[in-house]
C-alpha cells in the first residue's frame, strides 16, 4: 500500500475513533502537514453529512429500483484464498519436534 494511502486511512480511522493504540503516533504526524488536515476536514465533513438528516435533498424516483438493478449487474466479490499454515507442534510430538502430522494445514476453521 502507498504511503499516502496508508496515512488518510489512518487519519479516517482517527476520525472514526477506530485507531488501534499502537498507530496514534503516526495519525499525529500525518495531521503536522497541510495534506493531513485537509484530510482531518474532509473526514470530518463527511461523517457530520452522513450522521445528518437531511444529507443532501430528496432522491429521483425510481433512484432505489435503479441502484439495485445497477448491484444486481455487479460481478459478485469472492474472498481470497486464505494461506495454508504449518501447524504447531503438540505437546505429544518428540523434543525435535516432528510428528505423524502433515506438514500443511489445508483448511481453516
Amino acid at each position: 500500500m502507498d504511503t499516502q494511502k496508508q496515512l488518510h486511512e489512518t487519519i479516517s480511522a482517527l476520525a472514526d475513533g477506530e485507531l488501534a493504540a499502537s498507530e496514534v503516533e503516526l495519525a499525529f504526524a500525518a495531521l503536522d502537514t497541510p495534506e493531513g488536515r485537509a484530510a482531518w476536514s474532509a473526514y470530518h465533513q463527511i461523517g457530520h453529512t452522513l450522521r445528518s438528516d437531511g444529507c443532501g435533498g430528496e432522491l429521483s424516483e425510481g433512484f432505489a429500483a435503479r441502484m439495485a438493478t445497477a448491484l444486481a449487474a455487479e460481478p459478485p466479490l469472492l474472498a481470497a484464498e486464505p494461506p495454508l499454515r504449518a501447524p504447531l507442534p503438540s505437546p505429544a510430538s518428540g523434543a525435535d519436534g516432528a510428528s505423524a502430522a502433515p506438514d500443511r494445514v489445508t483448511s481453516l476453521p
